[in-house]
């Protein structure tokens, strides 16, 4: 007799259960760029147009993210010749060795609606360092149907020395902002 009042509490129960949303990077629709200031007076740019990754998330606990994302070292670009073969050499992104940069996202605190700060770590030339991005969403995550896109505006800030890349120290700042622009579409 207890199992069958049970049932209907337990069905309520399971119904009640918040959804969750998987998405995976639209490659096409996404750039991610590191840039560092160089001489003190410009600056360097370089691009990582491969890359993969999935979110999930649930609207009503925003709080427990899951995020990954892996750029293609490899196939970075900059704007001359001279140095892209630096930034994939062994004094930087070392690409032979060490072919992805991931990050990798655990923690999001709202901040606004639209608004969030990630935590979670970079791994770069084989080294893992905690970071934190500052994510702006074209439309609140809470809202989310888990039928449409997601578009955000994530940036940080990390020292390059702390991956090992302490080559070129006078010439190369070494802070490096980078900026992603992602679109994750519904779907693993």
């Amino acid at each position: 007799m207890r199992a069958i009042i049970a049932l209907p509490f337990l069905m309520l129960l399971i119904g009640a259960a918040e959804p969750t949303f998987h998405y995976h990077l639209d490659e096409a629709r996404s750039d991610v760029a590191a840039k560092v200031s160089f001489f003190g007076l410009a600056s360097k740019t370089a691009h990582f147009p491969k890359m993969k990754g999935q979110i999930t998330l649930q609207p009503a606990r925003l709080d427990s993210i899951d995020l990954d994302v892996e750029l293609d070292a490899r196939a970075l670009t900059a704007g001359d010749s001279v140095t892209l073969g630096r930034l994939k050499g062994p004094k930087f992104f070392d690409v032979e060795r060490y072919p992805t940069i991931r990050f990798a996202g655990s923690k999001m605190a709202m901040t606004g609606p639209v608004t969030a700060t990630v935590k979670g770590t970079i791994t770069a030339r084989g080294v893992t360092r905690p970071a934190v991005l500052d994510v702006a969403f074209r439309t609140p995550p809470a809202k989310t149907t888990g039928r449409e896109p997601v578009q955000l505006t994530a940036r940080t800030t990390i020292d390059r020395r702390d991956f090992g890349m302490t080559a070129y120290g006078f010439i190369v700042g070494r802070n490096v902002a980078i900026t992603i622009n992602a679109q994750m579409v519904p779907g693993r």
